[in-house]
C-alpha cells in the first residue's frame, strides 16, 4: 500500500502522535475494512468515529428508511432525510466527513442466506442491529468465516458491549444462548439516545484496536453501562463447550 498523503498526515495528526498508532498504525487503519450492520443508534456514532479515524473501507448495511422517530438517537440522519434509505442518508454524511475513504452502502436485510456473502471481504463486523435474531445470524456467520464481531446492545438507560474473536473466547451465542421468546422484548423499547452514543463509540474503539492489533479487547468480558448510576461494570463470561456455533474452535 502507498504511504500517507500530505493531506492524510495533516488530517490524522492527533492519531499519528499516539505511540500506539503512528504512521504505521494509520496505514493499518487505511488498509482496514469494517462492516457496520445497522445505521441506527449504535451504528451512527460507530460510523462517524470509524470514518473520522481513517478506516479505509466502510461497509454500511441497512434495509430501512429514515423515520421521524429515529432522530432522537440516530444522529447520522436528519429531518432532510425523512423517507430516504438509511444507507443513502449515512453515505452522504460520511462522504462529507471524509472523502479519502471508500464507503460501500448495502441496502439489504441480513438473513441466514446472505450473511456470509455480505461480510465477505471485511476484517471486522460491528453489530449496530436492534434485534436478537439478526445478532445470532451475524455471530454465526462471523464464527464460520473467522471474523471478529463487536456486539452492542441498548435498552432504556443501560447498554452493553462485548467483542467476539473466533477461537479466542466465547461467542455471542455462548453468552445469550437463544433469542428471547416472541413478546418478551418490546417491539419499540425506550432508550436514551446518549446511551446509544456511548456504546457505539466503545464499539468503534474496539474495531480500531483490532485493526491496529493493540490494547485489551472485550473478549470474555461483557461490559455493562448504567447511565442512571453513571457506572460501568464487567461480567466475566466463558466459552460454552456445548455451544452449537463455536464448540469446534
Amino acid at each position: 500500500m502507498n504511504g500517507l498523503t500530505d493531506q492524510e498526515r495533516k488530517r490524522y495528526t492527533r492519531n499519528l502522535v499516539l505511540e500506539e498508532i503512528g504512521e504505521a498504525g494509520q496505514l493499518k487503519l487505511k488498509a482496514g475494512r469494517v462492516l457496520v450492520v445497522g445505521t441506527g443508534g449504535l451504528g451512527s456514532p460507530a460510523l462517524y468515529y470509524l470514518t473520522a479515524a481513517g478506516v479505509g473501507t466502510l461497509g454500511i448495511v441497512d434495509s430501512d428508511q429514515v423515520d421521524l422517530t429515529n432522530l432522537q438517537r440516530q444522529i447520522i440522519h436528519s429531518m432532510d432525510n425523512l423517507g430516504q434509505a438509511k444507507t443513502v442518508s449515512a453515505y452522504e454524511k460520511l462522504a462529507r466527513l471524509n472523502s479519502d475513504i471508500r464507503i460501500v452502502p448495502v441496502q439489504e436485510r441480513v438473513t441466514t442466506e446472505n450473511a456470509c456473502r455480505i461480510i465477505d471481504g471485511y476484517d471486522v463486523v460491528v453489530d449496530g442491529t436492534d434485534n436478537f435474531p439478526t445478532r445470532f445470524i451475524l455471530n454465526s456467520a462471523c464464527i464460520k468465516t473467522g471474523r471478529p464481531f463487536i456486539h452492542g446492545g441498548i435498552l432504556g438507560f443501560t447498554g452493553q458491549a462485548m467483542t467476539v474473536v473466533p477461537g479466542r473466547g466465547p461467542c455471542f451465542q455462548c453468552v445469550f444462548q437463544e433469542p428471547p421468546s416472541p413478546g418478551t422484548v418490546p417491539e419499540s423499547p425506550g432508550v436514551l439516545g446518549a446511551v446509544a452514543g456511548t456504546i457505539g463509540t466503545i464499539q468503534a474503539a474496539e474495531a480500531v484496536k483490532i485493526l491496529l492489533g493493540t490494547g485489551q479487547l472485550l473478549i470474555g468480558r461483557l461490559l455493562i453501562y448504567d447511565a442512571l448510576q453513571l457506572s460501568f461494570r464487567e461480567v466475566q463470561v466463558k466459552k460454552n463447550t456445548a455451544c452449537p456455533i463455536c464448540k469446534a474452535l
